[in-house]
């Protein structure tokens, strides 16, 4: 039986006065930025802001010096997403490819991949979707039918991924897809990884209008695409292995908690010249939850700048992340039901509307909760 361990992070100096400098600047270039825009959270998308965090050496903040990095600790990073987070700052551009898609280049690619794309990434010039999901599959990861053969020219795709978040804005996919035969005994063998350039001929994205009516997610159809020899990203096979590493990235970061903390912000604004009791003890219990998982993920950061592969703890923070973005809006509703409106209420309404069309969402994206919960469950030995 594995047990869950979220050690206190280490001592980080250098992380309190990276955040100092980067509220100052937040301070500066989103001084005129509408709560509701604030309210997208990671999902917005502004390429000149992204080139910003860019130009300051903030994204690939870890990465090696060689490939557009700052050689910096994870800590300093978790600082810098945090105080992006809280400010709502459109980071969703580069989301993606910095936070996921760049390490696992970092740990699988060969020295061309790392040398052509990740300066870019660090530039904030180079944007990445995720190519797993799939129609009929659901949460079955492992079931994918996207498939690549190996042919004298490279790999020849075909097949479709959907529910791409963000890929009418990147330039590159890793995609999952299947290249060898399916085994019932062994379902998670035969899959591999590929870096896709998304304008070679063969590769449609279609739009796919969310609860919001917004073009967030796509579908990615692969007609007779061909992909050079060299897109296979890692081991042929080890795609498997590759992907479910990548989740840590994915599950644990402040993300998994701050999606609905502009709802939070404006509510407590709202509540702010008297608030009876009963908001008092609300606003109180939700702040103590997002303490403690903000304890918890940045356990988790320590234990990725250890080297250590923490993919249980990181499913954890993902699981009771998402139960508090959704009570958020839950509270929020409760609270502020009734009462004539105000500027300040108008915003908060607007907010509210924005954070509960997309709260059904942060309990699918990164893993379903029974998914998550399996994970949990399996690492603790009772399944």
């Amino acid at each position: 039986m594995t047990s869950f361990v979220f050690p206190s992070p280490p001592p980080s100096p250098e992380s309190e006065a990276l955040r100092t400098q980067v509220r100052a600047f937040l301070r500066q270039e989103l001084a005129d930025r509408a709560p509701i825009d604030r309210a997208q959270s990671w999902n917005g998308v502004d390429p000149a802001f992204s080139r910003k965090l860019g130009q300051r050496g903030w994204l690939g903040l870890t990465w090696p010096k060689r490939y557009g990095g700052q050689e910096r600790s994870a800590l300093e990073r978790y600082v810098l997403l945090e105080e992006l987070l809280a400010a709502g700052a459109p980071v969703g551009g580069h989301w993606i490819a910095e936070r996921q898609s760049g390490p696992s280049l970092l740990r699988y690619g060969s020295e061309e991949q790392k040398l052509a794309i990740l300066p870019r990434i660090a530039a904030g010039e180079c944007f990445f979707c995720i190519g797993m999901s799939e129609a009929d599959t659901g949460s079955d990861l492992a079931s994918v039918r996207t498939r690549a053969v190996r042919t004298d020219e490279g790999w020849r795709v075909n097949g479709a991924k959907l529910w791409t978040t963000g890929a009418q804005h990147s330039h590159y996919m890793i995609l999952l897809c299947r290249t060898g035969p399916v085994d019932p005994e062994r379902r998670h063998a035969g899959l591999s990884q590929f870096l896709v350039d998304l304008t070679l001929p063969g590769v449609a994205i279609r739009g796919i209008a969310n609860l919001a009516g917004e073009p967030h997610f796509n579908e990615v159809v692969f007609d007779e695409a061909l992909l050079p020899a060299e897109a296979l990203l890692g081991g042929e096979g080890e795609g498997w292995k590759q992907v479910t590493g990548e989740l840590a990235y994915e599950r644990s970061g402040p993300e998994r908690f701050l999606s609905s903390f502009t709802l939070l912000v404006e509510l407590i604004r709202v509540l702010s010249p008297a608030p009876d009791e009963r908001a008092q003890i609300a606003v109180g219990r939700l702040g103590a939850q997002l303490v403690a998982l903000r304890r918890m993920s940045r356990s988790v950061a320590g234990l990725l700048q250890a080297g250590a592969d923490p993919a249980l703890e990181a499913a954890m923070v993902k699981d009771l992340g998402a139960l508090v973005e959704q009570e958020i809006p839950e509270v929020a509703r409760d609270l502020l039901a009734d009462g004539p409106p105000t500027a300040a209420s108008r915003d908060f309404a607007a907010v509210l509307a924005y954070t509960s069309l997309h709260a059904p969402s942060f309990s699918l994206r990164g893993g379903t909760r029974e998914i998550l919960r399996g994970i949990i469950a399996r690492g603790l030995g009772l399944r």
